[in-house]
Parts: structure tokens; C-alpha cells; sequence
């Protein structure tokens, strides 16, 4: 009976000891304030890119931390770039490398960033874009939006009558390519706003457990609509043009990538006058970040969670404003896949203890590297499947040895850029090749590729290069945008307005009968293409603004499509 009772004293002393462990456990853990902002290039102040941006919330984050000032994206594209970093794995390893490419597809199975925090005794919560319009609700405890809503972006203000400021050329134009200054406050702007407030109210509250909590600051994603205050230290007279833009400045570059750029946006917003107005609005849209990412800051330095809490903020990827006449994202050059990194460490986190010492670094690193940097700062399992390097030997000191390069791979397996100390090496799948010195030549205006003075250098960066790429897989016919059915009653289908590049959209018959599918020719005229049984899905390649209509065998006309610019699922309905 005594051996029992002692026993148990010893039982309940062990889980009371244990118990006490974990709280301090607990306590010790950092939380982490996650931080993206979508779109932005180096137009920040404490990066130089443009002389008149206006961002003083996000220099002084950079001032308080280790500014990276060479840290590159995966893709230059949102989907694969935000993907590669809440899985830890680069495209040429997960196959990820377009926006058309479903998470859950490619990686039914990976466990993100906030799953494995809640996992090892965090709460991991959101809010705002961290994925590519999609939540993934099974990563979070808990979301704003809700998580099974699955859009992350809050109700955002935008004009009644679009576009506002740049007409769409064509179907090939995407729609949100336009800007202007809205008669609105923030509160009423919503979107951003509301996302800062949410993030706001949850570093107010009290938190039993460690905190993941990750905020998406959306804008300057386009549309570049935002309140009217934050245009009015641009005016439009005073708009400088891009320091990195240099008139033929893609008089040396391959094939490849000339073929790269998306110069038809470029030449359309010249031929309209929209140029400097485009610029203005992008500056005015970093402003308002920046202004909002002012309010979770200060939440964050009012709270208790001030002094034990790792900030981290990143953008997915660059964006062009006319250099190498490119209007958008998708390239392979330093404006592209050049972004902000900003970390800040406090003391006494496990796998930093000192914390950071306010730095700059411009060692070459990638956004890949987020996740094994967060997980061992926090104490937490290093992951195997993870492809970047921690970047905690450069948070203790910025002059430690580094051999790494920064590879940023395009949308297609085998195109990629290297970014090294003081160079950069672009390759495409077709062997072209791009070189530069971006110690003398910031902007990379001169391509030495082919200048045999550079050979022994451009051979180096071809042995750092990676050599393996993972297969794209091609997303599911499901997971495409849906094309609106526009059914038939008196008036015909309209003609075919064709503009744009060929790619493949999958008419999908819903119908109990088979139907006839015609092409609209640019004069009104069916043209027959093909018959499509019930419950079947065919493949056709078309263009955008091209007009596809359904008839029933007896040739009687049901509705049409209207292709826009991406492929698509053109559902049939029932009769």
C-alpha cells in the first residue's frame, strides 16, 4: 500500500514537474509576426529604388533589424513564390512554377509554415493574401476572412465604373491593370485596412500560447486604387520616371528574352498617356502599404509581445514599370525578382539568443530559406524537405561566410536567374544566356554574355547553376477559372475579337444530349469545329476574345463563351 501511495506522489510530482516545463516551454518560444506585402519591388526607401517613394514605417523596420539588401524570390510569380515559401521547397523541387498550378494538386500532402507551428504549441492564425487567393483552411487555427470562405482578401472599395484610368486594349489585357486616387478614407477603402485592424486587435489580446500570426498586406497589387491622400504628395508633374529604365536597353538581350517580356502593356499604357500616372499610383498604393503596415507595427510595439517577438516581412516578387520596355512581373532580371527582406529577432530565442544587431546584409539570399530560418530560430524540428539554407548564420553576423547563390526560376522547368555577390546569370531552357555585373551595373543594361573578357566568370556562375528541374505538372481542367455560359435567345452570338497568344480551353458537355461546338468568326459566322458527347471534355486551342458557341445537333443555337486571357473550363449547363 505504501509502495502505492508513493507511487503515485511521484507520478503526480513527475506530471506537475513536466506540466511546468512546458509553460516555461511555452514562455520561451518567440512568437512570430509574419508580414507580406504583394508586388512590391525595391521602391522602398532604405533600398534605393525610387528617389520620390514615400515609406517611413518600413525603413524604420530595416533600421531596427538585418535589411537584406540581395534577397530574391523563387518565382516571380505569386503563386509559386508564396507556395515556396510556406513549403520550404523551391519550383526545380516541387514542380510548382505557375500561378495556374493548384496547391493542393502539386502537393496534396506538404505541411506549411502555420501547420507546423500549431503543430509544436503555437496558435497560427491569419489574415490578407499569404497564398494565392487561396486560405487553405486546414493550415490555420484561425483566419480573417473566414477560413472556409477560402479568399483572403477582405471586401475592398474599388470605382463603380471600370476602368477608371487605362481602357482595356484587349482581352489580352488583364482587367485589374488600372489606377486612380479614390474619395474615400481608409476605413471605407476596406480590404488592407481591415486586414491591419484584425491583425491589430489580435496583438492586443491575451495569448496563452505562442503566436504564428501571419499578415497580407495586399496592396501594391493591382488595381492601384487607393484613398486620394496618399496621391497627394505624388503630384502628377512632378513624377519621376524609373531609374532602372534605359531607352533600348533590349538591344543585347537573346531571343528568349525579348520573348519574355510583356512589351504590348507597355506600349498601351505609352500610347494612352498613363505612363507617369501608372507610377504615380503605384507609389501612392506603397504609401498606403506602407501606412498600414504603420498600424500593425505600432499594435505591435503597444502590446505586451513587443520584446519577445520575431517580425519578418517580404514581398513575393518585383515588378516592372517600363525597364526592358516589361510592364508587369514573370522575368528573370534583378527589378523582377529582386524584394525586400527585413527580420528582426529578439533576445533569448532559442536558435538566436543574442537576437539581431541592427544590419545590412548583401549576401545573395532566396525567400526559399524563410522557412528552416523560422523554425530554427523558434526551436523548432528542422524539416528535411526543406531546400534553403537557414539564414540564422547571417542574422548572428552579416560578414559570416556564405556560399550560397539565389536561384529564381521562371514558369517553364530550366529557365532560371542566379543572383551572386556582385553578379547575376540568366539561363533559358533554349541555352540563351544573359550575364551582369550588378556591382557596375545596377540596372543590368549591359549583357557580357557574349564578351569573351567574361568567360572564366561566366562559367563559374554556369558550375553554380542548378542542373536538376522538377516536371510542371499541368493543373486539373477543374481547378481553371470557369468561362460565364451566356445563353441564347433572339439575338445572335457576337463575333470572334481574337488578340492575344493560343492556349487550350476544355468545354466540358453537362447536358443529357450531345451539342455541336462552333467557332464565331470575326464576321458573325459559325464556323464548325467539333460535336461533344454528354458527360465528356475536349480540349480546344483559341485566343482571347475569341466567341465559342454551343448548338444542339438540329444546329439550334444554346449559348456561347467568350474567351478571356487564360485558359479555361467552359461549363455546358443542363437544358
Amino acid at each position: 500500500m505504501k509502495y502505492l501511495l508513493l507511487k503515485t506522489i511521484v507520478a503526480t510530482l513527475v506530471l506537475t514537474v513536466t506540466s511546468r516545463l512546458a509553460v516555461a516551454e511555452n514562455v520561451a518560444k518567440p512568437n512570430v509576426l509574419f508580414i507580406a506585402m504583394d508586388d512590391l519591388n525595391d521602391w522602398i526607401g532604405c533600398l534605393g529604388g525610387h528617389p520620390q517613394t514615400i515609406t517611413p514605417n518600413l525603413d524604420r523596420l530595416a533600421k531596427s533589424g538585418v535589411l537584406f539588401t540581395n534577397a530574391h524570390c523563387a518565382a516571380p510569380a505569386c503563386n509559386p513564390s508564396r507556395i515556396s515559401i510556406f513549403s520550404g521547397r523551391a519550383p526545380n523541387v516541387s514542380g510548382v512554377y505557375a500561378n495556374d498550378q493548384a496547391l493542393r494538386e502539386v502537393l496534396p500532402d506538404a505541411e506549411l509554415l502555420p501547420k507546423t507551428f500549431s503543430r509544436n504549441g503555437y496558435h497560427a492564425s491569419g489574415s490578407g493574401k499569404m497564398l494565392h487567393y487561396i486560405i487553405d483552411a486546414q493550415s490555420w487555427d484561425d483566419y480573417y476572412p473566414k477560413p472556409s470562405s477560402e479568399m483572403p482578401i477582405p471586401e475592398t472599395l474599388y470605382p463603380e465604373q471600370r476602368p477608371l484610368s487605362l481602357p482595356r486594349g484587349g482581352p489580352w489585357q488583364y482587367v485589374e491593370t488600372d489606377w486612380g486616387a479614390l474619395d474615400a478614407s481608409d476605413q471605407e477603402f476596406g480590404g488592407d485596412y481591415k486586414v491591419s485592424q484584425w491583425i491589430s486587435q489580435q496583438l492586443a489580446k491575451k495569448h496563452e500560447q505562442p503566436f504564428f500570426l501571419a499578415c497580407g498586406i495586399y496592396r501594391p497589387h493591382e488595381p492601384w486604387f487607393v484613398p486620394a491622400k496618399y496621391f497627394e504628395p505624388f503630384p502628377l508633374d512632378s513624377i519621376q520616371l524609373p531609374p532602372g529604365y534605359q531607352e533600348n536597353d533590349i538591344d543585347d538581350l537573346p531571343p528568349a528574352a525579348k520573348q519574355s517580356r510583356q512589351s504590348r502593356y507597355f506600349e498601351h499604357i505609352q500610347k494612352h498617356g498613363e505612363w507617369k500616372h501608372a507610377i504615380q499610383s503605384y507609389l501612392a498604393s506603397i504609401h498606403f502599404a506602407d501606412a498600414m503596415l504603420g498600424r500593425v507595427l505600432e499594435a505591435l510595439d503597444n502590446s505586451e509581445y513587443a520584446d519577445n517577438t520575431i517580425v519578418v516581412l517580404w514581398s513575393d516578387h518585383g515588378w516592372h514599370l517600363g525597364e526592358k520596355e516589361h510592364w508587369q512581373k514573370y522575368t528573370a532580371w534583378r527589378l523582377c525578382t529582386r524584394v525586400p527582406l527585413i527580420i528582426r529577432v529578439p533576445k533569448n530565442s532559442p536558435g538566436l539568443p543574442e537576437g539581431t544587431t541592427p544590419a545590412i546584409c548583401d549576401q545573395p539570399v532566396n525567400l526559399v530559406s524563410l522557412a528552416p530560418t523560422l523554425f530554427a530560430l523558434c526551436g523548432l524540428p528542422a524539416n528535411e524537405d526543406h531546400d534553403g539554407p537557414s539564414l540564422t548564420p547571417l542574422l548572428e553576423d552579416v560578414s559570416s561566410e556564405w556560399p550560397h547563390v539565389s536561384v529564381t526560376h521562371l514558369h517553364r522547368p530550366g529557365n532560371f536567374g542566379l543572383s551572386d555577390n556582385g553578379w547575376r546569370y540568366i539561363r533559358y531552357a533554349n541555352g540563351d544566356e544573359e550575364l551582369y555585373d550588378t556591382a557596375a551595373d545596377r540596372y543590368e543594361w549591359t549583357n557580357l554574355a557574349a564578351d569573351p573578357k567574361y568567360a572564366d566568370q561566366l562559367a563559374e556562375l554556369r558550375a553554380k547553376a542548378p542542373t536538376k528541374f522538377a516536371d510542371k505538372p499541368a493543373p486539373s481542367v477543374e481547378s481553371l477559372v470557369k468561362l460565364k455560359w451566356m445563353r441564347l435567345k433572339k439575338d445572335p452570338a457576337p463575333p470572334s475579337r481574337p488578340d492575344g497568344s493560343l492556349f487550350p480551353v476544355f468545354f466540358t458537355n453537362q447536358s443529357e444530349a450531345p451539342v455541336k461546338l462552333f467557332w464565331i468568326d470575326q464576321h458573325g459566322q459559325a464556323q464548325f469545329y467539333r460535336s461533344i458527347a454528354p458527360t465528356k471534355t475536349v480540349s480546344q486551342k483559341t485566343r482571347p476574345g475569341a466567341v465559342w458557341q454551343v448548338s444542339s445537333m438540329g444546329d439550334r443555337p444554346l449559348g456561347y463563351f467568350k474567351v478571356d486571357d487564360r485558359s479555361a473550363q467552359a461549363i455546358i449547363p443542363e437544358r
